[in-house]
């Protein structure tokens, strides 16, 4: 280990995200103002499974227990006003983690991030959602191949970016 890495202050993150993609916005940019050091999204139940916030399964809850993010707007306005090629970004996400980490990676390119730059990390542990909390979206050879197809193209070309964290 370098001096540098046992120098290095702890990387501060508080998981959070509600009501709306301004919202969450908001509070990040003052917590980030406060010395956070880092993000770690809170994504709503309808985009953690997938559904569209007008679907009648999403009913009540969109933005109940996270951000609503369904489209690249959302990321958008999620991260206005935020350098992503200097933050550490952790996505609590499985099934809907390829999608949503495209879309960030789109807005990081917009700002003129290099996207070899990116740090962070989605949970991707699409398996899980199978297994233990029955909010799965696809069955479990589906589910694997999304997960590794996704480590397969965060280390060719998002190699600071940690594609899983199982839990």
């Amino acid at each position: 280990m370098t001096e540098r890495q046992k120098d290095r202050p702890w990387l501060m993150r508080t998981y959070a995200g509600h009501s709306t993609a301004e919202a969450s916005n908001e509070l990040y940019r003052r917590n980030l103002a406060k010395g956070q050091t880092g993000l770690s999204v809170a994504f709503d139940l309808p985009t953690q499974t997938g559904y569209d916030p007008d679907h009648i399964l999403a009913r009540g809850e969109v933005g109940r227990v996270g951000v609503p993010v369904s489209h690249l707007g959302d990321m958008r306005r999620l991260f206005q006003d935020i350098p992503l090629e200097q933050m550490n970004t952790s996505m609590t996400i499985n099934a809907t983690a390829m999608w949503l980490l495209a879309l960030y990676q789109v807005v990081a390119e917009e700002q003129g991030a290099d996207i070899t730059k990116l740090q962070g990390t989605t949970q991707n542990d699409i398996v899980k959602e199978y297994l233990s909390r029955g909010t799965h979206v696809f069955p479990p050879g589906p589910s694997l191949r999304l997960t590794t197809d996704m480590i397969t193209y965060t280390v060719a070309h998002i190699p600071k970016w940690n594609p899983i964290n199982i839990c």
